[in-house]
């Protein structure tokens, strides 16, 4: 009986056996490809996003707090929904290429309302897919 992993079909030992059953698999270098590009959008997005957030709480911070006027600034919130449907869209794009759980789908999206919480999912997200997809 031949072992695949064991090229010179000596019987394996044990230790052999262990530890090509814990090796991680290798992905396939195309499906690596999509899901980089999946990530890079996804960061962007995420960060434009928070960005844009935080202008636009400081934005209403200065209007309702403060009684300035603002009126310069009535594009921010206009631009970050925009920026807020992209990023919807990048996260559901990486989800799926990187085969994401609905819950994770869902925290990742409502990441992009909460002032400051864009830029900690996207780091954390980075660091999973990064390491799920042996990306460097």
């Amino acid at each position: 009986m031949s072992n695949p992993t064991n090229p010179s079909h000596e019987p394996s030992t044990p230790q052999q056996t262990a530890a090509s059953q814990t090796a991680t698999p290798r992905i396939h270098p195309e499906r690596q490809r999509r899901v980089r590009s999946a990530l890079t959008l996804f960061s962007i997005a995420a960060w434009v996003t928070g960005v844009l957030l935080l202008l636009l709480v400081a934005r209403m911070v200065m209007e309702y707090g403060f009684g300035m006027d603002v009126a310069a600034l009535a594009w921010v919130a206009r631009v970050h929904g925009l920026a807020f449907i992209a990023f919807l869209m990048a996260s559901l794009n990486l989800g799926l290429k990187a085969r994401w759980p609905a819950t994770t789908w869902v925290v990742t999206a409502i990441s992009g309302v909460v002032p400051f919480l864009s830029f900690v999912v996207e780091a954390q997200r980075r660091k999973e897919v990064k390491q799920t997809f042996q990306l460097s």
